[in-house]
């Protein structure tokens, strides 16, 4: 069971063709806001993805980053960037491996299998969880004043 205080599992994960994020290279630059989330596209996705959007400037002051993570491909991944203009990288789980090892696996999505539950993990540059955060269904929004806390006690 991964949760606050235990070692955050490592993964690397394709973000676009040849480029590929490993989250314990990114925790050498400072703490890491993990963002889970069903699917590119869908209404709160959107919202979600695109409210993170409009705080990175505070997260990245905070000197955390922030990385988004779905079973989506990287070519809807791109498009879903473009077109909402998300500057932080989106990474493909597309093989679940990910969202396996957090526990964040909603079983079906009007008949996709297994994608990612909306979930936000806040980790410290010691590669340990210290805040964790698993909606109660999709539709659910995080608490993102929660999570600014989280980064604030890291720093």
């Amino acid at each position: 069971m991964v949760d606050v205080g235990s070692n955050a599992p490592d993964f690397t994960l394709l973000e676009e063709p040849g480029r590929s994020i490993t989250l314990s290279d990114e925790l050498m630059k400072g703490t890491v806001v993990l963002v889970f989330y069903p699917a590119d596209f869908t209404r709160v996705c959107t919202e979600e993805l695109c409210l993170f959007r409009d705080a990175l400037a505070e997260y990245n002051d905070l000197g955390a980053n922030v990385l988004g993570i779905s079973v989506d491909g990287i070519f809807s991944h791109a498009e879903f960037k473009e077109k909402n203009r998300i500057q932080f990288p989106l990474l493909s789980d597309w093989e679940k491996t990910v969202i396996r090892a957090y526990d964040v696996v909603h079983p079906d999505l009007a008949g996709m299998k297994e994608v990612a539950k909306r979930a936000v993990f806040v980790i410290g540059v010691d590669g340990k969880i210290s805040y964790k955060w698993v909606g109660a269904s999709l539709g659910d929004l995080p608490p993102f004043d929660e999570v600014k806390v989280a980064v604030q006690d890291l720093t």
